[in-house]
Formats: C-alpha cells, structure tokens, sequence
C-alpha cells in the first residue's frame, strides 16, 4: 500500500505540474517546459528509488499533510501562503511567456545557467532530505521517531539547506522557461521560507535539544556568509 501511495503520489504531481503548466500557457507546444519535467520526472523517480532504499520513514513522514497536530499555529499560517505562492509560480511563468510579456526574454545563456540553477537547487534539497531522516514538511517535535538533531552534511554549512536549495530550484526554473518576471516572483514564496525559518528555530529551539549550541556552530540560516 505504502509503495502504491508513493507511486500515485508522483503521477499525481506531475500530472498537476503538466496541468498548471500547459493550460496556463494555452499550448502544448512547449518544448523547454517538456524539458523541464523530463528531468523533473527522473530527478523524482531517482531521488524516491535513494530515499526509498535509506529513508522509508522519512518518505512516509512527507507524504503527510502540511497541517498537522502538533504543529505551531504560526507555522500553519506561514506554510498555507507558501505552497498558494509555490503554486502560483507555475501560473505566472506560462502566463508571463505566453501572454503578458512583462519583461523581455532572457538569452540562451541566462535561461540554459537557470536549468543549471535548477539542477543545483533540487541537488541541494535533495542532499538535506537524505541527510535528514526527521525532515517533515511541518514544524513539529516527533518523539516518535526519537527526533534528535542533525549537524552533519549540508546541515553543517546552514542551518536550513532544504530551504536554501529551494530558491536556484525556483529561480532557475523561471529562468529556463524563459521569465524574468517569474524569476522575480520567485521572492514571494521566499520571503515565506524566510518567515519560516525563524518560526521553525524559535520552536526548535525550545523543543530540540542541542538546537541553541547548533546555532552558535552554524551561524547561518540559509545563505553562507550573508543570513
């Protein structure tokens, strides 16, 4: 059942990214959009067979919902913004390209080094969630799972990889499919991370032990030698 669940969650999500994506744009023609979700697709599928092979419990933890008991109600209200503006980013990029023109197109060099963005972003996030087994998409203590803390990895450069990756992964997928406007927007949903992340430590540092000592070590929150 869980493998069945892991399977359909997957065609689920990239049935709706093709969904968002083309009808929003008006076309199916669209051949750097079916670039970017060919490699999507595999990146998913390897990224799933990795963590399916060392981290079952983590994959079951992140199909969970993003609300949760447990979870701080601050969280709720900072995580439902984030996923609408997430979303909404998969609107604004076809909408931009094929109908609003906000700004002009970037050159081949711009939007091929955003598919390297891309690539760098989903690495990144992918290498914090391999490291990280107590990864849940909501701020919460699980004690469980026995949630201790992580430091090792990409946890030893910042204190949230996950969400640093995050960005090159959106601003370089607004990039490749040719949208300066969208790779702008992409602040939106990382203003939200932003929030997050002093939502998530001030309960973490309550709640995880050796948190407060792991942020005297690692001093940064998701940007080396800038925040």
């Amino acid at each position: 059942m869980f493998v069945f669940k892991l399977v359909a969650g997957t065609i689920f999500t990239m049935a709706l990214y093709i969904v968002v994506l083309f009808s929003a744009a008006g076309t199916w023609s669209w051949w750097r959009a079916w670039v970017f979700l060919g490699i999507a697709f595999i990146g998913t599928v390897g990224s799933m067979f990795s963590l399916w092979r060392d981290r079952k419990d983590l994959l079951a933890e992140r199909m969970r919902p993003v609300v949760q008991k447990g979870q701080p109600w601050l969280d709720r209200i900072v995580v439902l913004p984030f996923v609408v503006s997430y979303v909404s980013l998969y609107i604004v990029i076809p909408r931009d390209v094929f109908h609003w023109h906000l700004l002009p197109k970037p050159g081949i060099i711009v939007s091929s080094f955003g598919l390297v963005l891309f690539l760098i972003g989903w690495r990144i996030v992918f290498l914090a969630l391999y490291e990280n087994p107590f990864a849940a998409p909501v701020v919460k203590y699980q004690a469980e799972r026995q949630h201790k803390l992580v430091d090792t990895g990409v946890y030893s450069v910042v204190r949230h990889p996950m969400y640093a990756g995050m960005i090159p992964l959106l601003a370089g997928t607004s990039l490749w499919l040719e949208s300066y406007a969208a790779a702008i927007y992409t602040l939106v949903p990382a203003g939200f991370l932003a929030l997050r992340i002093l939502v998530e430590e001030r309960f973490l540092e309550r709640q995880l032990v050796g948190y407060l000592d792991y942020m005297k070590r690692v001093r940064y929150r998701l940007i080396p030698y800038v925040w």
